[in-house]
């Protein structure tokens, strides 16, 4: 029988993952693989999970990392936009582009009037040949081609059918403007992703389970955005990659075989964690980590995620910025001592947002 597995451990293990019991002394492009990436369509939600995770990490370490090419930010699992190693993506954005393609037949065909997908993503690949080409260009110089077409029905059809990068200044700590394109063999070098087809998936469900597991594959795929893991989930149990443990409402979990659990008993320190964090956003397995009714009080009718708070490794509030610095809102009343680690967690983003600023 599978060896059980408590809430007080998951949890823990999963924060211990993400560098949330401690912040590491580590190089930021180090924890963004071990977390496979950061879901970035706030483009400053990156630095703040990375402020979370990284003693002493710096804005200007994760902009020279956007401006030198070696992360980038493009619509990639779920059709979302990732902050990740752009080594990285060039294998995950064609494990990721089944997804993608049916987005264009389930919702974006449906808004074109005459146009052929293919059509559109061929005339996209001959306006972004060799240039950067801002969103608004892009729509508008498609829809010359395409007259009949809306002009962001058009970007979405590119946007999915290529892979495209979303470049600098936009991403950065300061940047601003509007979203620019480049090719994504254009901007960091052409090459071959290392890994392909199945074998693709098998090392997309590793790096799920390093910085995520325990899972359960239901928390894989709502993460990447795939189906039909199972059986290669199953396979790779077989095959002695990976180990089961029965979670606490008997709901198999998966895990690569040798990493250690973490104690319940392991403190676990306030934390102001970004919006859009993944272990709270695409999460099948959000128990470990929330009440449902307290992650729905976090939700917005306009799609966009404040910030969260963890207390004691579980949502407790949520927090946001306003002209004089960060504002938390609690869900609960918190202990005497947790108040204080929460006044210090501020205090902390406070004086880190004054030297970035």
């Amino acid at each position: 029988m599978p060896a059980p597995i408590s809430v007080g451990q998951w949890n823990r293990t999963l924060l211990h993952r993400q560098h949330l019991l401690a912040r590491a002394d580590e190089d930021a492009i180090e924890v963004l693989d071990r977390i496979v990436g950061m879901q970035s369509q706030d483009p400053r939600s990156a630095f703040f999970g990375l402020f979370s995770r990284i003693d002493g990490f710096e804005p200007g370490e994760l902009d020279d990392l956007l401006t030198d090419r070696e992360v980038v930010r493009m619509a990639l699992l779920r059709s979302t936009i990732f902050l990740v190693d752009g080594a990285d993506a060039r294998w995950i954005r064609p494990v990721a582009q089944e997804a993608l393609d049916a987005e264009i037949r389930t919702i974006h065909r449906g808004r074109l009037s005459e146009a052929d997908p293919s059509e559109v993503i061929t005339a996209a690949v001959d306006i972004l040949a060799g240039r950067a080409v801002g969103g608004a260009e892009l729509g508008a110089t498609l829809s010359q081609r395409f007259p009949e077409e809306q002009p962001a029905t058009l970007v979405a059809v590119a946007r999915c059918g290529l892979p495209l990068v979303q470049i600098p200044p936009r991403g950065l700590w300061r940047g601003r403007g509007a979203v620019t394109y480049r090719l994504f063999d254009e901007w960091i070098g052409p090459g071959e992703p290392a890994l392909v087809g199945d074998e693709a998936r098998r090392e997309l469900i590793r790096l799920y389970l390093r910085g995520f597991g325990p899972a359960s594959v239901p928390a894989i795929q709502t993460w990447s955005g795939l189906r039909g893991l199972r059986p290669l989930v199953e396979e790779m149990e077989r095959d002695w990659e990976l180990q089961c443990h029965t979670g606490p409402d008997g709901q198999t979990l998966y895990d690569l075989e040798g990493l250690d659990l973490i104690p319940a008993d392991t403190p676990a320190p306030v934390r102001l964690i970004a919006p859009f964090d993944h272990i709270l956003v695409a999460q099948a397995d959000r128990a470990r980590i929330a009440d449902e009714e307290l992650f729905a009080r976090t939700v917005t009718p306009n799609g966009r995620s404040p910030g969260f708070v963890l207390c004691d490794g579980r949502l407790a509030g949520t927090w946001s910025l306003a002209d004089d610095g960060p504002h938390v809102d609690l869900f609960v009343e918190p202990s005497r001592r947790v108040a204080g680690e929460l006044d210090d967690e501020v205090d902390r983003l406070r004086a880190w947002l004054a030297a970035g600023d």
